[in-house]
């Protein structure tokens, strides 16, 4: 079988190169004609750890190519994977429109049945509305299948993913297709892959409902720092005790600055968007929640950051250096990036902002071309007022904290991905502060000076004037004592 894959940003070309490792003539096709020409140069346009070496190695071997002809893949391929965008639109449903212009081109100059495989993310329900296109355009006599095949890649380990997947779905409607597709998965699968056989719908579903799991958590954990943050409780303790229990698990529950990306957040909002067009909005408004409590941890930095700049209630000045852009480590994706929008809303109130990161210098550029970009740490930390960690790269684990103290000028640093061991940072001479976590920074018994605790007298008061009292709810006084108590044991 020879294999086509349609759309090659960044799951097309890993999904592509994929499959010439799993031993298949591949080609990729993409009406970028840039992105085709450096992807046949055997150059990978954005930054995945093992990427670059799998896939410039098969197109030197020749099992490897690239182009923009949808005609000559429908003539090459004897299964066709659709890897194309389907961005957010304005009120956050998935656009399809790349997906129908695909087999719009593919479809029609089809020369032998084949099956068509989609990976792209969409709302439960396209494929069948795809099925229904397909059988409009192929030619008389041409049997097409549509199978639908979700991606679970993690950016940073894509290719770790696409080789050694940890499950399989295949949303299938005949025998045919679920053949074909263990046959193109024959490898993984006899590793031991498990593989879930189900119909289009749940194919559908299951990549919206497992990215909306995981945001879900992330925003858990991150409104339990809210509360530690009042009470002076230790989020990362908290979360550790929780994963113990085997029915949470440890995983996606690092409070911080809360997720970001392409997939995520977008998935999120466009699962909203079709429960509401089937009519089913109240069982996914919690997802509101979740979408606003990841927001409101930007926010929080942002204060955190101009409350420390602002003093005696003027209007904030001084120079922060900020410690990653990216979404996430081991990327270059800056799509709604936590790090990227807090690093553009402190420049927008005035402050002076220079970023380094590792790898995402350049897309964040493009995006935000008003803020300063350093090409060391050092150099971003340079006179800083104030340094925020707003991206857990490994190597920001490694700096050395006595140095970079003698390059600032206010020795302030949020930790905002609670990644950092506050050690010897605090050793160094550093007011370390953290959201959600108990610093000490000596042997006091007084709360840590580094877990600010907002003042949030004004919201109650207004909370009680719109809502009814509650019989035998706590006092404001008795709030107090409580966090009182809390500070003199903690």
């Amino acid at each position: 079988m020879r294999i086509s894959v349609i759309g090659t940003g960044y799951l097309g070309a890993t999904h592509a190169a994929g499959m010439a490792e799993l031993g298949f003539d591949v080609l990729g096709v993409d009406n970028n004609p840039a992105k085709a020409t450096a992807l046949a140069a055997g150059l990978v346009p954005f930054h995945e750890p093992g990427l670059p070496e799998l896939l410039s190695g098969h197109v030197s071997a020749g099992k490897l190519r690239f182009g923009t002809s949808l005609p000559e893949a429908a003539r090459f391929a004897d299964i066709h994977f659709l890897c194309v965008g389907t961005p957010p639109g304005p009120h956050g449903a998935a656009d399809l429109s790349q997906l129908y212009s695909a087999l719009d081109g593919l479809v029609p100059h089809l020369t032998r049945n084949c099956l068509i495989v989609g990976k792209s993310t969409v709302p439960v329900g396209t494929a069948e509305a795809l099925a229904a296109r397909i059988a409009e355009l192929a030619p008389e006599g041409i049997s097409v299948d549509l199978a639908w095949n979700p991606e679970f890649l993690r950016e940073g380990h894509a290719v770790h993913d696409t080789l050694h997947p940890n499950r399989l779905v295949f949303g299938v409607t005949t025998p045919d297709a679920e053949w074909a597709l263990r046959q193109v998965y024959a490898t993984p699968i006899a590793g031991g892959a498990p593989v879930v056989i189900t119909n289009l719908p749940t194919s559908e579903l299951i990549k919206v409902a497992a990215n909306a799991f995981l945001a879900t958590k992330i925003s858990f954990i991150n409104a339990m720092a809210e509360l530690c943050e009042l009470t002076g409780a230790d989020v990362t303790q908290l979360a550790d005790a929780l994963g113990h229990d085997d029915r949470i698990g440890r995983k996606f529950l690092g409070a911080g600055l809360g997720y970001g990306g392409g997939c995520l957040p977008k998935d999120v909002r466009a699962l909203i968007a079709r429960a509401g067009e089937l009519g089913a909005s109240e069982s996914v408004d919690f997802l509101r929640d979740i979408d606003a409590i990841n927001v409101r941890r930007r926010e929080r930095v942002v204060d955190m950051t101009l409350e420390l700049l602002r003093g005696n209630g003027r209007r904030p000045r001084g120079r922060v250096g900020i410690l990653g852009v990216a979404f996430k480590p081991l990327s270059d994706d800056v799509r709604d990036s936590p790090a990227l929008d807090v690093a553009v809303r402190l420049q927008a109130a005035g402050l002076e902002v220079t970023v380094f990161d590792p790898a995402a210098t350049t897309p964040a550029r493009a995006v935000a071309p008003q803020l300063v970009y350093a090409a060391t740490a050092a150099a971003a930390l340079h006179e800083a007022d104030v340094v925020l960690h707003l991206t857990e790269w490994n190597e920001f684990r490694e700096l050395d904290p006595v140095f970079l103290r003698s390059v600032v000028r206010g020795g302030i640093l949020i930790d905002a991905r609670n990644t950092l061991d506050p050690t010897p940072w605090l050793a160094a001479g550093w007011d370390f502060r953290a959201l959600g976590r108990l610093i000490e920074s000596d042997a006091s018994t007084t709360a840590p000076a580094s877990i600010p605790v907002r003042d949030y007298t004004a919201a109650r008061a207004r909370m009680r004037r719109a809502q009814p009292e509650v019989p035998g709810a706590p006092t404001d006084s008795a709030l107090t004592r409580l966090r009182a108590r809390v500070r003199r044991t903690a």
